[in-house]
């Protein structure tokens, strides 16, 4: 089964055509960044505005890269959650008219679930349930139990700001650049991490064990920088830079070897754009007794094809969406978290 699929949730419009949930035979994936940057965020007008002008032209794009006709498309794949709203209805309202025009399957589904689906679309990777998720982005922090493609239990997640959201927020007061998670990394590999010691928040017990907050960590980098100053002289923002991310992933870490300690699930598998970071892949590689899997660059942030991948599974197991459903804000599909 050849499956069509659309991703426009937040800025990046794509498009995709996955064969049987496993062969990526063509991924397009175009970036609003240039057009963000002035704001140093996401201005969801803008989002919607340039989905609606790309849409069409990024599936063409996408077909003809698979050196495919619309004839050839077996079914049709969208992200109708979680997302900004404006953003998703252009990926949605899209997606259902080439469905119902050529009377093909139709799935929605949630792109947090597709995260986690995007390294099965790699060969090598040999992504085997049970898994811990990591689910890291802008909008999103969740660890998470993977027992099915579909089958997710949250063990826990951010009482406040997403990880992604602190890396964006301190690059945006220091004026270092956008996107700022991938301009603090970039910045961090010419700092020193220990110039300043930066808090880690008090969620190490009970209900909290596999809990994260970012708030206390980018009021102290933004309000207090000069507190936890721990090396005299002057420091870069390239010591900011490194001493923050050091201590943004120490907190993922934490939290993420408390699970896998207390579920004895040895497999971790990262997704979303901060699953990119040089750094958390670096610390998560010298786990020894952890497998850890993150996707490729272009799998990492969102993308067409792990929406096609995931979307295939509940097509062929006889799932279909209705033409009338709508887009959420908000992620689902996920069970709660364990007591």
């Amino acid at each position: 089964m050849k499956v069509l699929g659309i991703e426009t949730s937040c800025d990046e419009c794509s498009a995709a055509v996955v064969e049987d949930g496993e062969k990526i035979i063509s991924n397009v994936i175009a970036t609003q960044i240039p057009f963000h940057a002035p704001w140093n965020g996401v201005v969801p007008e803008i989002a919607s505005r340039k989905h609606t002008e790309w849409i069409y032209a990024i599936t063409k794009e996408a077909l003809d890269k698979a050196n495919m006709k619309v004839e050839e498309i077996d079914a049709v794949a969208v992200t109708n959650r979680p997302g900004l709203l404006g953003s998703l209805l252009v990926g949605l309202s899209f997606a259902k008219a080439f469905a119902w025009s050529r009377n093909i399957p139709f799935i929605a589904v949630d792109h947090m679930l597709a995260h986690l689906y995007a390294p099965r679309l790699i060969p090598s990777a040999k992504c085997e349930y049970p898994f811990l998720g990591l689910l890291v982005s802008g909008g999103h922090t969740i660890i998470c139990r993977a027992d099915n493609f579909d089958n997710i239990t949250v063990l826990g997640t951010t009482i406040d700001d997403a990880v992604g959201e602190a890396f964006d927020k301190v690059a945006k007061f220091y004026n270092f650049g956008y996107p700022g998670g991938a301009v603090i990394d970039k910045m961090a590999q010419n700092g020193d991490s220990s110039f300043f010691n930066f808090p880690m928040p008090s969620l190490h017990k009970g209900d909290h064990r596999y809990d994260v907050s970012y708030s206390g960590l980018k009021n102290a980098v933004i309000n207090q920088l000069d507190t936890f100053k721990k090396k005299s002289g002057a420091h870069t923002n390239e010591d900011i830079a490194a001493s923050f991310q050091k201590t943004a992933v120490q907190i993922l870490l934490r939290a993420l070897l408390n699970a896998a300690e207390d579920t004895g699930i040895t497999t971790i598998v990262a997704g979303g754009g901060v699953a990119a970071n040089s750094y958390l892949r670096s610390c998560l590689a010298e786990q020894k007794n952890l497998r850890c899997i993150f996707p490729p660059q272009d799998l990492c942030g969102d993308n067409a094809a792990m929406i096609a991948g995931i979307g295939y599974h509940y097509l062929a197991r006889g799932e279909r969406s209705p033409l009338n459903i709508t887009a959420s804000a908000r992620v689902t599909g996920f069970k709660k978290k364990y007591p």
